[in-house]
């Protein structure tokens, strides 16, 4: 009997098969925070605040450019993990050579657009005339490597789709490693400021695509992964269908995040040096403990995809109990530090003084940020799992445009809060997913996205 390293959700207790799921991916993204959050210190303690404005406004773009591996990534992590809940093993081959094809000609494609355009880019963030320059030379690096970055979000989503999460730490591990010691290198040593934090990302994420992909490649047998080399290019039309109609609103979604807080950024920069480095510590900051929460929704979303294709919905609705109690136990847990110790947490980064008289200010709004996190996490596993593009949608819209941007100019613009407010518009906006979920769990419409096993399609179009 050939052993197989798929994991099967459908059985077994939910709470204790939720937190081993997601605590590497906890750890994968805590890596992730951890080596920005290096480039971030190294810069800001060996070049000063101009560099690190600059660093947070390119990383910006950079990472606007991301919205399309996000959301396609996540469609196909949600898809593979129907198609076990189904037992379709079988066809999973043929999806991943379908998403794999299709993502990397977006990469480059999208890699193109933003070099042709980040001048443009710069400018709608309303870069400090002083940090344009750094921002300029770390967004072009990013989008040289966007490919790798496309490439890791691939190779991680078919992995945590089956299940796995240990395989992808250990890959990013490694790519967090080989980023500090490059950032030291680059920055320090050979005085390559923001570029050289830019190019010691870009390598460490291009190293662990490729040391992930030749892992899936050696163990195809045990995820049943049967790829033909013809299935990159010739994408299946039915399962190309299936990963638009999902990964177009999760995209649009994630886009909508990324654009509006820009929107948000881009106030916030005009403001003054101090107020948009500031900006990029409070994002490295919050980011560490709403990482917490993107790992319970991302874990959640193969464990509710799996059991809806099943037809196992009091198991949904155990996740969403089990969900719950974790995320809310750690915003809590984050809560109390960042009231207890905020002076310590934000002089990591910077002595500035300019720079530190923004934090009493701020933490308040780090509170909001990290409950809006909690909550957030519990309801979009449940829509990001039940693979209802219609949900997506109305939440990317809502969430990431209606909501963001209007509290966005309430508070700061109409209330005269200045960046407070955009960031209190920001935190607030963050419940939203929660509200619509919310509906959609009430109204009992996320049980109807039950996947039809193969044999039971082999039947259908056998009449």
């Amino acid at each position: 009997m050939q052993t197989t390293q798929i994991k099967d959700f459908t059985k077994g207790p939910i709470a204790r098969e939720l937190i081993i799921f997601s605590l590497p991916l906890f750890l994968s993204n805590l890596l992730q925070i951890v080596y920005n959050m290096v480039d971030m210190i190294v810069i800001g303690n060996h070049l000063g605040k101009t560099a690190l404005s600059a660093v947070a406004v390119g990383g910006d773009v950079g990472h606007l450019l991301t919205f399309f591996a996000i959301g396609f990534s996540g469609a196909g992590q949600v898809i593979i993990a129907r198609l076990i809940g189904a037992r379709r093993q079988k066809d999973i081959g043929v999806f991943v050579g379908t998403m794999t094809g299709f993502l990397l000609f977006s990469a480059l494609l999208i890699s193109i657009i933003g070099f042709l355009f980040r001048h443009t880019l710069l400018e709608l963030m309303n870069t400090p005339p002083e940090a344009y320059q750094g921002a300029l030379e770390y967004s072009t690096v990013s989008m040289a490597g966007l490919v790798f970055i496309y490439g890791y979000n691939i190779v991680s989503a078919i992995l945590r789709g089956m299940g796995d999460s240990k395989h992808p730490f250990i890959f990013i591990s490694i790519a967090a490693v080989l980023n500090l010691v490059l950032d030291i290198l680059f920055v320090m040593v050979f005085e390559m400021g923001p570029a050289g934090a830019a190019l010691a990302t870009v390598i460490g994420q291009a190293v662990s695509f490729i040391a992930c992909s030749i892992f899936l490649v050696r163990n195809k047998e045990q995820f049943q992964l049967n790829v033909r080399p013809s299935a990159f290019v010739r994408w299946n039309r039915e399962m190309l269908s299936d990963l638009l109609k999902l990964g177009i609103p999760m995209a649009i979604k994630s886009a909508a995040v990324q654009i509006s807080r820009l929107f948000v950024n881009a106030w916030i920069n005009s403001y003054g040096i101090a107020v948009s480095a500031f900006a990029g510590i409070a994002n490295k900051v919050c980011n560490v403990s709403i990482l917490v929460s993107n790992a319970m929704n991302t874990s959640g979303s193969t464990v509710v995809g799996q059991n809806l294709a099943a037809g196992e919905f009091r198991r949904v609705k155990r996740t969403l109990g089990a969900l719950a109690v974790i995320t809310l136990s750690v915003a809590a847990v984050f809560s109390g530090a960042i009231l207890l110790f905020p002076q310590a947490i934000f002089g990591i980064f910077t002595t500035d003084p300019s720079v530190m008289a923004l934090v009493p200010g701020y933490v308040p709004i780090a509170v909001l940020l990290f409950f809006g996190s909690a909550f957030r996490a519990i309801m979009n596993a449940l829509i990001n799992g039940s693979g209802n593009h219609n949900i997506n949608f109305a939440t990317a819209i809502l969430d990431g445009i209606v909501m963001r941007v209007g509290l966005s100019l309430l508070f700061g613009l109409a209330l005269h809060m200045e960046h407070y407010g955009f960031w209190l518009g920001d935190a607030l906006a963050g419940f939203t997913p929660f509200w619509i979920g919310l509906v959609f769990y009430l109204t009992g419409n996320w049980k109807k996205g039950r996947m039809v096993p193969m044999e039971e399609t082999d039947d259908v179009r056998a009449e």
